[in-house]
């Protein structure tokens, strides 16, 4: 496959950013399967906690309990049925 470079359209700012062909095979060495969507500048922002809606604003967070301890536990996103929760402390311990 021929690779060349692109011009994609920021979804956060409009700007237009240059994919380029050592990106795009960077890309494809790591097995992602996207181009990405924000320019550096956004990507960045959003990294920080910043961009566009996010304004580093609190979260919406999610009671759960921990599948390991059965502690109760906040968790940044809908826990789903029969999918496993950890609590910040067994979350690390499993990272390790």
């Amino acid at each position: 496959m021929d690779l060349q470079d692109k011009q994609i359209a920021c979804k956060d700012c409009g700007a237009q950013f240059t994919f380029t062909v050592g990106e795009q095979e960077f890309y494809r060495q790591k097995g992602f399967e996207h181009a990405p969507t924000r320019c550096k500048n956004c990507r960045e922002s959003k990294k920080q906690g910043g961009g566009m809606g996010g304004g580093g604003g609190s979260r919406e967070m999610f009671s759960a309990t921990c599948t390991q301890c059965g502690a109760p536990t906040q968790v940044p996103f809908n826990p789903s049925p029969g999918k496993p929760v950890y609590c910040r402390d067994c979350y690390q311990s499993r990272k390790r």
